[in-house]
């Protein structure tokens, strides 16, 4: 299969709950003005736009891809998911994260055919040992 049926996290650090992507720039005015959504009509360049977001946003919390363990995906078009799913391979490589995938009538970033959302969990930072106490004399 392409994906985890379900991924166990023990005892979870913080989670990160990533907004939607769709191959539209990260930050775009709302309402939408449609010079800022000209995006390619292949499915795997806008899947790549929409990764390169997500990369982003991993990066900056000090994240990587294996660290996702949950993907959502809506597609326009179920036709699409082979090269959706060809896309996300280049950057999950062997991980699989848990996922679903929607077909969906439109999504609201004008000419998108695929959106992403996803949710990572901050690594478990190893415990210090405990000081000694240090008692009066």
């Amino acid at each position: 299969m392409p994906y985890a049926p379900a991924i166990r996290v023990e005892s979870p650090g913080d989670l990160l709950f990533i907004s939607g992507a769709t191959p539209s720039p990260l930050y775009h005015k709302h309402p939408h003005e449609l010079h800022e959504h000209n995006h390619p009509n292949n499915i795997q360049d806008q899947t790549r736009l929409a990764m390169e977001s997500i990369g982003l946003i991993l990066r900056h919390e000090g994240l990587s891809w294996t660290d996702v363990v949950k993907v959502t995906k809506y597609l326009t078009d179920m036709r699409d998911q082979d090269g959706m799913v060809a896309v996300l391979q280049e950057y999950f490589g062997d991980w699989k994260p848990a996922s679903t995938t929607i077909c969906i009538n439109q999504l609201s970033t004008p000419g998108a055919r695929v959106e992403l959302d996803m949710i990572a969990v901050f690594p478990k930072l190893p415990r210090r040992p405990a000081s000694p106490s240090v008692s009066p004399e």
